[in-house]
């Protein structure tokens, strides 16, 4: 899938990326690992390793000595599920 910020990503990447977006915009602050395992059904490994793909992919960025650290790269404007959904991206987190 291609993004005007020239950002690329897959649809199920896509769907973290939304759901992380969304999970800051409403707690706060970024979702633990388990909090995406219980989201998506998932194993802690599959977590894991789709959050090493989109930091790998430049996608989000952590720190390693801090939990909860996830920053998205991406615009917000730029996440499908978003306009789907019908919700508008504040301007930052």
């Amino acid at each position: 899938m291609s993004q005007k910020s020239g950002a690329r990503f897959t649809e199920k990447q896509g769907h973290y990326l939304a759901f992380i977006y969304t999970y800051s915009h409403m707690f706060g602050r970024p979702p633990a690992e388990a909090d995406m395992r219980r989201h998506f059904g998932v194993s802690p490994p599959s977590v894991h390793q789709m959050i090493v793909t989109l930091e790998r992919n430049g996608l989000i960025r952590r720190r390693a000595d801090t939990p909860r650290s996830i920053e998205i790269l991406v615009r917000p404007e730029n996440l499908p599920i978003l306009s789907w959904l019908g919700i508008k991206p504040s301007k930052s987190l």
